[in-house]
């Protein structure tokens, strides 16, 4: 078996993503240069920022095209972090609601990578 150890994200500006990224995950860059940083997540696996105009071979989609997923243990937490990042002016997509598979809310980072707050029903 083998697991991902890094996800990226193509972005436009590495310096803006970076302090969204820090802002948000509370963790400084462990790699960071201008057209590449890199940033812990948890358990070893890490994300990086990629500028668009140096992917090899060129990109076709950037952001919006998937999600990356925060998962909360309740209810009350999607609410809370919905007050905090509306608070910091983060690009909110969608305020919350629930729906079949549980509590969510969605918003965009810079770029327009998703990032959906979720505490899933059992």
């Amino acid at each position: 078996m083998i697991d991902p150890d890094l996800l990226v994200l193509y972005v436009a500006d590495v310096p803006a993503s970076l302090a969204f990224w820090t802002a948000l995950l509370g963790r400084p860059a462990v790699e960071e240069h201008p057209t590449f940083a890199l940033l812990p997540l948890r358990d070893g696996v890490m994300l990086g920022l990629w500028r668009v105009d140096d992917v090899g071979p060129a990109a076709t989609v950037t952001g919006g095209g998937a999600e990356i997923i925060f998962q909360v243990p309740t209810a009350g937490e999607v609410d809370r972090l919905f007050v905090e990042w509306s608070a910091a002016g983060r690009s909110i997509l969608q305020t919350p609601v629930d729906v079949e598979f549980g509590r969510t809310f969605t918003a965009a980072d810079p770029d327009g990578h998703r990032l959906r707050v979720l505490w899933p029903t059992e």
